[in-house]
């Protein structure tokens, strides 16, 4: 039996978690432990081109029954091997250490101080000459040894994360630090072996499984199989252009590529190809590919391609020109390209030349996108990975209202996390000592409240062009617009925080929402509230914000618009007084051509919507019958809410909400005063609050309540600012506008005749 257990058994390499990265821990098929009779947090060895220890744990739920070895990046590098290579597992122990000795394994990072913080976190964890670790603390937990079960369960991030050689270790093979082991760390930074580097993986990346996959079976496979595309009598694919928002970590996903792929990684950046003299740019890049070739296999990334591949036809230099052709021509090559794989990342794929995107060229492109809710959840957890986080903060919370966030922005947010956790303790600081007191140090953590801080300064990357941030206006702060508030809540606040109703009973939810009625009743009021409540970023434009003299500009904002809504999903569009800018087409209203093609554009986007997710479109307009009818059929606006003028109960509470700051007297009866504002709207009553103080201040400076004396007074002095005639005219406006979309109804302010010359459609 004792043969059997220590007998090696193969098994295939798969990702772990990235919670589980840098902890040591190997996630092995319950049949194996029982056949080797291992136990919780016994050592194995992981025989691959190296050998390298780890804890034995049980597999994660969803592989029960696989036969697979799930391992971070970092023992994948110290094994040196990838995702889906065999590797050996066998039984191993752990020796005392006499002596370890780490250095910093990432460049230019020099570490000094005590030794006792990187022993405390070591402790009982199993470790090999040659080794990439990392320094994230664990709580210990349950019956097991508390040196072992700290590697096991979940992190307590005693140290901040720092990626270590082990230099040497005594005795040879498995060792673990234990109370008598001398440690020492070296200051600079040591490459213990040549080994496959380590400083990214698959496991810093988050939010990114699909991709990663994409590009795996395109780089990794080519370049460590080229048998099977040779016994297949195909070329292998050339290259893959990796596209999507800024931040969202193309750059960094070709490095762990290349990194977990094992090959050589050149990097092209752009700008720094361009030479001065006649053909020296050519020249520097056929070095480039040349040198890649002969340390093949290796990967070409060109970074910010767009700028070295621009559209031939809408650049004016023969330098720039003659580049693109260079490129194409290396791309293509005179002999096929063995164990060489570009990879070119952009933001802007539609200003490179068209004569690249062509299969044998760039064979795939995948877009990198904002990442989901799941996706930012495990950015999230790694960018806090070695961050001392307080006991209430909450990651899942953090990833829901990061709605739009990228992975540059969230890791900008857990840095101003992490400054606001440093601004508390300043005062505990002596400048002049120069070192910072241990037990400071030791009480440093970074709470909820720091990351509620951060959210106020960091706003999604493709929102800070448009500088807009999520509205404050909550449900509360509206008042006497019940219904248009259900249909809102219903159709937008529904669908983007509960999308997987909609799937389940296979409807779609609404793309856009009219809101119209007599002015100042609340429809901007009530887009802010929705997209607040919804948790959405929220885009509001005017007419005259897209509106251009330019000819094709006004169409380019529109499509810039939508384009920017689709990057932060979830998001709602508001555009206010609508129809300005789709008014009907052949009425001969203003410059008919720019209102003709704007409406165009934005029909086609209403209907492109269609493939996007959670953006939603709501439009204001106090002059409905003037906004183009196709915009008012279902797929563009399916919702036509009439907002209107508040009855007595609605009246008294926007009178509630506008004087919740006021100091009133005892007299003052907000309910008698709705009474006798008739026909007034929100505005109206606004208006009649501040005027109702001005009184009062005229009166006396010295008042310091307002009573129902001053309330009259200002009720004499304003007015409504909808007639009858107008309330009526918009009721029958609100009842026929679905069923008569193209009929054009006058209204009070709209003279019959006044549009005669205007002709129908439908």
């Amino acid at each position: 039996m004792a043969d059997d257990e220590s007998e090696p058994r193969k098994l295939q390499v798969a990702n772990a978690r990235p919670e589980d990265s840098g902890r040591g821990l190997a996630h092995l098929p319950r049949s194996m432990m029982a056949a080797m009779a291992l136990s919780e947090g016994d050592v194995i060895e992981i025989v691959g081109k190296r050998a390298t220890p780890a804890f034995a744990v049980y597999p994660y739920p969803e592989d029960e029954g696989l036969e697979i070895l799930r391992i971070d990046g970092l023992q994948r590098a110290n094994a040196g091997v990838g995702s889906g290579e065999f590797v050996e597992v066998r039984k191993a122990e752990a020796k005392p250490a006499t002596r370890v000795v780490f250095a910093p394994a990432q460049k230019n990072l020099r570490l000094q101080g005590s030794t006792d913080a990187i022993k405390r976190t070591f402790a009982g964890r199993p470790l090999c000459q040659g080794d990439v670790v990392a320094t994230v603390g664990q709580k210990p937990v349950g019956n097991i040894p508390p040196e072992v079960a700290r590697h096991l369960r979940a992190p307590a991030y005693a140290l901040q994360e720092i990626r270590l050689n082990v230099v040497s270790a005594s005795p040879k093979g498995v060792v673990h630090i234990d109370a008598d082991t001398e440690v020492e760390l070296r200051a600079d930074y040591e490459e213990a072996r040549e080994s496959r580097r380590a400083d990214v993986t698959y496991d810093d990346i988050g939010g990114m499984a699909g991709t990663i996959d994409q590009l795996r079976e395109m780089v990794e496979l080519p370049l460590r199989y080229p048998e099977l595309f040779q016994r297949l009598g195909v070329d292998p694919p050339k290259g893959v252009l990796l596209h999507g928002p800024p931040g969202t970590g193309k750059t960094r996903l070709a490095r762990a590529v290349a990194n977990e792929s094992d090959a050589q990684f050149f990097l092209i950046n752009g700008p720094e190809i361009m030479g001065s003299a006649y053909g020296e740019s050519e020249k520097r890049l056929r070095e480039v590919f040349e040198e890649a070739t002969k340390s093949a296999p290796s990967i070409v990334f060109i970074d910010e391609i767009d700028s070295i591949a621009p559209k031939r036809d809408k650049v004016q230099g023969e330098a720039e020109k003659r580049l693109v052709a260079q490129l194409l021509t290396l791309m293509d090559g005179l002999e096929a390209r063995a164990n060489l794989v570009v990879i070119a990342a952009t933001n802007r794929p539609e200003a490179i030349d068209e004569a690249l995107r062509r299969p044998g060229r760039f064979d795939r492109e995948i877009v990198v996108g904002v990442p989901d809710e799941r996706g930012r959840r495990e950015i999230l957890g790694i960018h806090t990975r070695g961050m001392p986080l307080a006991d209430n903060v909450d990651i899942g919370e953090l990833a829901r209202t990061t709605y739009g966030f990228v992975g540059a922005d969230i890791a900008a947010l857990t840095r101003e996390a992490a400054i606001e956790a440093v601004r508390r303790i300043m005062p505990k600081l002596n400048l002049s000592e120069g070192t910072i007191p241990p037990e400071v140090l030791d009480s440093l953590s970074v709470d909820r409240n720091d990351f509620l801080e951060a959210l106020k300064r960091i706003q999604p990357s493709a929102m800070r062009e448009v500088m807009v941030q999520a509205p404050q206006v909550r449900w509360g702060d509206v008042g006497g617009l019940d219904e248009a508030q259900m249909r809102l809540k219903e159709g937008v606040e529904l669908p983007l925080k509960e999308p997987e109703a909609f799937r389940r009973l296979g409807i779609r939810p609404a793309k856009g929402f009219l809101l119209f009625g007599p002015p100042g009743t609340g429809k901007t009021l009530l887009a802010k509230a929705v997209a607040r409540e919804a948790q959405a970023n929220f885009i509001a434009t005017k007419s005259s914000d897209l509106l251009s003299k330019w000819y094709g500009e006004s169409e380019q904002q529109i499509a810039k618009l939508f384009a920017r809504a689709r990057q932060v999903a979830p998001c709602v569009i508001f555009i206010d007084e609508l129809d300005s800018l789709v008014p009907a087409r052949g009425g001969g209203l203003g410059e008919p051509q720019v209102t003709e093609r704007v409406v165009n554009t934005i029909l086609a986007e209403m209907d492109g919507l269609e493939e996007l997710q959670s953006v939603v479109v709501i439009g204001a307009t106090n002059r409905p019958n003037l906004v183009d009818p196709a915009l008012l059929r279902p797929g563009r606006f399916d919702e036509l809410v009439y907002v209107g003028v508040p009855d007595a109960t609605g009246r008294e509470r926007i009178l509630t909400i506008q004087a919740a700051k006021m100091p009133l007297a005892s007299d003052v009866d907000l309910g008698a005063i709705a009474a006798r504002a008739e026909r007034f709207t929100g505005a109206d009553l606004e208006d009649v609050v501040r005027r109702a103080g001005l009184v009062a201040l005229r009166e006396s400076r010295e008042n310091t309540h307002v009573t129902m004396a001053h309330f009259e007074k200002a009720l004499e002095e304003g007015r409504a600012s909808v007639t009858p005639e107008m309330e009526q005219e918009y009721r029958q406006m609100a009842a026929k506008l679905k069923q008569e979309a193209a009929a054009i109804q006058p209204i009070g302010f709209i003279t019959p005749g006044m549009l005669e010359h205007r002709p129908r459609e439908g």
